[in-house]
C-alpha cells in the first residue's frame, strides 16, 4: 500500500494544503517551525488516529476552528483507496468519526485497512538519553503492537502492581498483610514471567537480525525478575520501604557498539552514533511488522539526518531504499545524497 495524497483542512498550521507523496521518497525540506513535522504527524495521524506530540487532541484542530479533516488517497495492487479522519470539537473533547471510501467505520475497523507508520523522531533520543522507564516504555509500546497477550498481560501485570504498592503502604496489621500478599504475589509472577519471556525474545532476535553496515550492535537485556524467592528476600526491605521493589518494572536495557570493543552507547557513544542506535532498533522494528503483517510499512523520519555526518547520511538512505519513506530536514543537500527518485516539498 502506497501513500499518494494527503488533504489537511485546519489540521495544526494548515488551513487547506493538499501534498503529493512520492512512492519511494519525499523529502520536506525548510527551516524550524514552519510546519514540516506538522505534515508528518499528520500522515501518521491518518494511519493511526491519533498523533504523535499533542498532549491535547484538541491541539490537533487549527486555532479557534471547531473542525479538522485529514483525508489521504493510498493505491495498493493498483486500487485507489480513499481514507478520511473527521475531528470535532464537543466542549472539552474532541469526537472522532473514521471513513474507509467513505464508509463510516470504527477506530478499531479503520486500522485493519491502514498499513503500519515507522516512526522516527527526536524525542526518540530519550531511548538512549533518558531514564531506564524511557527504555521499557518504547519495548512495550512495540512488543503490544506485535503481541496482543503482551499487551494485555502488561496491563493485568500494571493494574495488580498498584493493588500490591497499595497494601504495602496502607497497611496497618503485619499479619493480615501476609495474609493478602500471597494472592497478588502468584499472580504478578504470572504475568511477570511472560513479560520477561518476551522481552528477552525481542533482545535476542535484535541481536541477530538486524547490523548497519559494518558496525555491529548488541543490546543487553538488565532484567530484574518477579519470583517467589526473591519477593521472600525483599520482604523485609519492602515492609519498610512500603512499595515493591522487584519485577519488570524495574529492567532496563543497554546497547553496546561491538565493533568499538563493546562501547556502552549510552554512556560513550557519540551524538552520531547514539542517533544511529535508535535508528537500528526502527530497523528491528521494520522486520517485525513485515514478518508479522506481510505489508512493508510506510517510514516517518523527523530529522533523522541532524548530527549525522555524510557517510552516515547516506547509510540511512541506502537502509530506506526498499520503503516508501517521508523524511522531514533543514539541509536543502540531503536531496542529493539519495541516488533515487524522490521528490522534495519546500516549506518557506
Amino acid at each position: 500500500m502506497l501513500l499518494e495524497h494527503i488533504y489537511l483542512t485546519c489540521f495544526r498550521n494548515f488551513t487547506a494544503r493538499d501534498f503529493s507523496i512520492h512512492p519511494k521518497l519525499t523529502i520536506i525540506v525548510g527551516e524550524n517551525a514552519r510546519g514540516k513535522t506538522n505534515l508528518l504527524e499528520a500522515i501518521f495521524f491518518s494511519m493511526n488516529g491519533i498523533g504523535f506530540r499533542e498532549q491535547k487532541e484538541e491541539e490537533l484542530v487549527y486555532w479557534e476552528q471547531e473542525k479538522s479533516i485529514v483525508e489521504t488517497t493510498w493505491k495498493e495492487e493498483g486500487l485507489p483507496i480513499l481514507f478520511q479522519i473527521a475531528l470535532t470539537k464537543k466542549g472539552d473533547r474532541i469526537e472522532k468519526a473514521f471513513y474507509v471510501n467513505k464508509t463510516g467505520k470504527t477506530h478499531g475497523q479503520y486500522l485493519n485497512f491502514t498499513t503500519k507508520a515507522i516512526l522516527f523522531s527526536p524525542e526518540h533520543m530519550d531511548i538512549v538519553l533518558g531514564a531506564p522507564d524511557k527504555r521499557r516504555e518504547y519495548l512495550n509500546r512495540v512488543l503490544s503492537l506485535t503481541d496482543p497477550v503482551y499487551k494485555s498481560k502488561l496491563r493485568n501485570y500494571e493494574h495488580a502492581l498498584r493493588k500490591r504498592n497499595k497494601l504495602l503502604e496502607l497497611h496497618k496489621n503485619e499479619q493480615e498483610l501476609r495474609d493478602q500478599l500471597p494472592f497478588w504475589d502468584n499472580y504478578l509472577e504470572e504475568m511477570a514471567s511472560y513479560i520477561t519471556a518476551k522481552r528477552a525474545e525481542y533482545v535476542a532476535g535484535i541481536n541477530t537480525n538486524v547490523s548497519l553496515e559494518d558496525r555491529v550492535l548488541r543490546m543487553e537485556y538488565v532484567k530484574n525478575e518477579m519470583t517467589k524467592e526473591r519477593l521472600a528476600k525483599a520482604y523485609d526491605l519492602e515492609i519498610r520501604m512500603r512499595k515493591t521493589s522487584i519485577g519488570p518494572q524495574k529492567d532496563d536495557f543497554q546497547m553496546y557498539l561491538v565493533s568499538d570493543n563493546e562501547k556502552n552507547i549510552h554512556a560513550y557513544g557519540s551524538r552520531s552514533e547514539q542517533r544511529l542506535s535508535v535508528f537500528w532498533l526502527k530497523l528491528y522494528e521494520i522486520y517485525l511488522i513485515e514478518a508479522l503483517f506481510h505489508k512493508k510499512p510506510v517510514l516517518l523520519l523527523d530529522d533523522i539526518s541532524s548530527e549525522l555526518d555524510t557517510h552516515n547520511k547516506k547509510l540511512v538512505l541506502h537502509l530506506i531504499e526498499k520503503y516508501q519513506t517521508i523524511i522531514t530536514t533543514t539541509e536543502v543537500q540531503l536531496a542529493e545524497l539519495a541516488e533515487f527518485e524522490k521528490t522534495e516539498i519546500v516549506f518557506g
